[in-house]
This record gives structure tokens, C-alpha cells and sequence, in this order.
């Protein structure tokens, strides 16, 4: 089996360079070591910046995207019962977010591989990669128990925090930076209309709570909780009792509740390998670097990524320039720092550490003096507001040299 790009990953980033790949016409294979409905079946944040948005629609798969999707031209913070509307398209000149699951991009993305009967492998085994530092690197796997070598010029790592596309490369060149936050986001999903036409972010002393959204009819809203809690200590009638204890009270009296659809704890941590390539090795996504939700970034981050590597292959296989290669990790690196800080900062300001020591020298009272101050700040003046609002629609891509 030959290919010019091996995707190993079959997640949003995967399929999404793929397709995009393939409207250039350059061959691609993507291998995912689970099931096309065990991907379908993972509940992520569904918020996208301008750049992914311009991604799918260039990738020809932005129809039901762009029939379906919420445009959000704010995002509301509570602090306290206090709420404060951060205006994206007034305070960075035009640009917006649209709200459109994950799961619901992933799906689009899945069925135009298949209409265009592109190569995909589910439930592949034991996938290796081999000499991707040389100019023919190849993988291995297994699949419905036969064995396969797919040779093939690059490989995109698309297969996350736990793949085997980071472990390639040598522990002793890379440098994985991690911060493991003391506490989790409890998620539940239902099939009620949103509280608020926009998301809302609430710091309140009982911790911190999100009122999202998936449509018109269906909500998410997460929950601060202690790592220790497990889903079975949250009943749905637990769960909507303390979330309307942290939102606004204007908004928790009038909100609808209901049977839960899904509930899950998921832990936040800031993640990030240096460099994000080995040889012809590119990592994409979560392989490289994870961050809290806070800041709607993780979607966000693996399309940049995936703008970066599909910028870079075209030039390899349009203008037959592989000088481009180099700037994969650079480039990237330089906007996932900027968005890791980003999440780091809004997890510090809306989120309570209790008595967790922070790393810095400050006392967890000293801590929580500080971002007090400093939200206070962000909000109260128009340049703070600014900045968060042009951080949360997305900075632009970065062009190669």
C-alpha cells in the first residue's frame, strides 16, 4: 500500500486533512485504532473561530455547518451574579464564533470521505511508525487480522494525548511542558433550549459553571467539581440545582431542565510537546498539546495546526519546495503557546483553587487576591475587554516564509 500523507487519527483534525488533502489531489490514508461510531460517540465543545470555519467550507463540507450553526457575536461572564457581556464583533472589528458540535463536524467530515470513497481503516492494530526521520518512511498495522505496511512521504499524527505518533519520537528530543489542575468539569447534555442565546461563563464562591449550547433545543452545561467526585454522586436533579446555584439568577429562573442525555467528568489539564515534529513526523491536535476548555480552544488549536501542515503540503506537492517543511513546529508552536495562555488564564480567573497552592510562591488566599484584580480589571476597561474578545474569536493564521 502507498500514499503520499499516512493520517494516523480519525478524529475532526485527521478527517479534516484529509479532505482538504484530497481536494488538492494529493493521496492520503487515514488509520484510527477504534470504530467510526466510537468517535462519533465522544461529546466535545463545539465552538469555532473564524479560521476553522474558512477551513471547512474550503474542505467543501461547510453546507449543514453553515445551515446549523449559531453565530455568537458575544460571550457573557458572571462573576458573582454580576453579568458582563464581552461584545466579539464591536471590539475586534467584525469577527464572530460559530457554536456547531464537534461531533456534528465530525460527522459531516466522515460522510464526505466516504462520498468521495477516500481510504479509511477503523479498528486497526498494533500501528507502528518507522524510519520518519528518512525519505520513505512507512507504517504498520493490522486490520481484521491481516498485516499491512502503508509506505507513504509524511505522516500526520492526528491520534491524540495517548497515540503512538508522540511516543515516536525520542523521549530524550522532546519536551513535554504539563499542568494537571486540581479539579474537573462535570458535563451534562439534554434536550432543552439554552438559558441564554449566548454562553455563559459564571464564577460564583461555589466554583465555577458554563451554560452552553449544541442548538436551538439542546443544551450542555458543565460544572466546577472536585476531582474525587464521580458521575454516579451527581443525580440530574443535583446537577440543575447547584447550576442554577452559580448562573445569574435572572437566568437559572427561567431555565428549562430535563432528563440528562449524557453526564461525564472530564479533567482539565494544560499540555504541550516541543518540537511538534520529528523528520517527516508532524504532530496535529491533542498528539501535541491539550488545553482546559475555558478558553474554547482544543478545536480551535488542532485546525491551526491543520492549516499550518495543509499550507506546507501543498507547496511540497504544488511548487515541489520542501524547504517549508522546518516551519511546521514553529509556526505552530507559536499559536498553541498563545492559546494555552489564553485557557490557563481564563481557568485562573473563573475557577476556584480552594486551598490548591498554585506553584508560584503565593498563598492560595494571595492567589485568589490576584485574579480577583485582574478580572476586575479586564472587565471594567474597554482595552481588557478588548483583549479577551479578540483572544476568544481566535488569532489569524500565520502564512510561511
Amino acid at each position: 500500500m502507498k500514499t503520499q500523507v499516512a493520517i494516523i487519527g480519525a478524529g475532526p483534525s485527521g478527517l479534516l486533512l484529509g479532505q482538504l488533502l484530497a481536494k488538492q489531489g494529493i493521496s492520503n490514508v487515514i488509520l484510527d485504532r477504534v470504530s467510526g461510531d466510537y468517535v462519533l460517540g465522544r461529546i466535545r465543545a463545539g465552538i469555532l473561530e473564524q479560521g476553522f470555519v474558512d477551513l471547512v467550507r474550503e474542505a467543501g463540507v461547510a453546507d449543514r455547518m453553515d445551515r446549523e450553526g449559531h453565530v455568537h457575536e458575544g460571550v457573557e461572564l458572571s462573576i458573582n451574579n454580576e453579568r458582563f457581556r464581552i461584545d466579539l464583533k464591536e471590539l475586534t472589528g467584525g469577527n464572530t464564533v460559530v457554536c456547531y458540535g464537534q461531533v456534528e463536524i465530525t460527522r459531516d467530515l466522515m460522510d464526505a470521505r466516504q462520498a468521495a470513497n477516500l481510504p479509511t481503516y477503523y479498528e486497526t492494530e498494533k500501528v507502528a511508525l518507522h524510519d520518519v526521520k528518512s525519505e520513505q518512511p512507512y507504517v504498520t498495522f493490522i486490520y481484521q487480522g491481516e498485516e499491512y505496511r502503508m509506505d507513504c512521504d509524511y505522516i500526520a499524527g492526528c491520534d491524540g494525548f495517548h497515540g503512538v505518533s508522540r511516543q515516536t519520537i525520542p523521549a530524550e528530543l522532546r519536551t513535554e511542558h504539563e499542568r494537571v489542575y486540581p479539579f474537573g468539569w462535570l458535563g451534562l447534555m439534554a434536550d432543552v433550549p439554552p438559558c441564554n442565546h449566548e454562553l455563559i461563563y459564571a464564577m460564583s464562591d461555589r466554583g465555577f459553571a458554563l451554560a452552553s449550547q449544541r442548538s436551538l433545543t439542546r443544551s450542555r452545561y458543565y460544572l466546577q467539581v472536585p476531582l474525587t467526585d464521580k458521575v454516579e454522586d451527581w443525580s440530574d436533579e443535583r446537577f440543575w440545582d447547584e447550576l442554577k446555584k452559580r448562573l445569574p439568577a435572572d437566568v437559572a429562573a427561567t431555565m428549562q431542565t430535563g432528563p440528562s442525555i449524557e453526564k461525564s467528568i472530564a479533567p482539565l489539564r494544560s499540555f504541550v510537546c516541543e518540537p511538534m515534529q520529528y523528520g517527516n513526523l508532524f504532530l496535529v491536535g491533542d498528539a501535541a498539546h491539550i488545553v482546559p476548555p475555558t478558553g474554547a480552544k482544543g478545536l480551535n488549536l488542532a485546525a491551526s495546526d491543520v492549516a499550518t501542515l495543509y499550507k506546507i503540503m501543498q507547496r511540497v506537492y504544488k511548487e515541489g519546495d520542501k524547504s517549508c517543511i522546518e516551519q511546521y513546529s514553529e509556526i505552530a508552536l507559536r499559536r498553541v503557546w498563545n492559546g494555552e495562555r489564553f485557557s490557563w488564564w481564563m481557568t485562573n480567573m473563573m475557577h476556584d483553587f480552594g486551598n490548591e497552592f498554585t506553584g508560584d510562591g503565593m498563598t492560595p488566599l494571595m492567589h485568589k487576591r490576584f485574579m480577583q484584580s485582574e478580572l476586575n480589571y479586564f472587565l471594567s476597561s474597554e482595552n481588557g475587554r478588548k483583549v479577551i474578545a479578540e483572544q476568544y474569536v481566535g488569532l489569524p493564521y500565520e502564512d510561511l516564509k
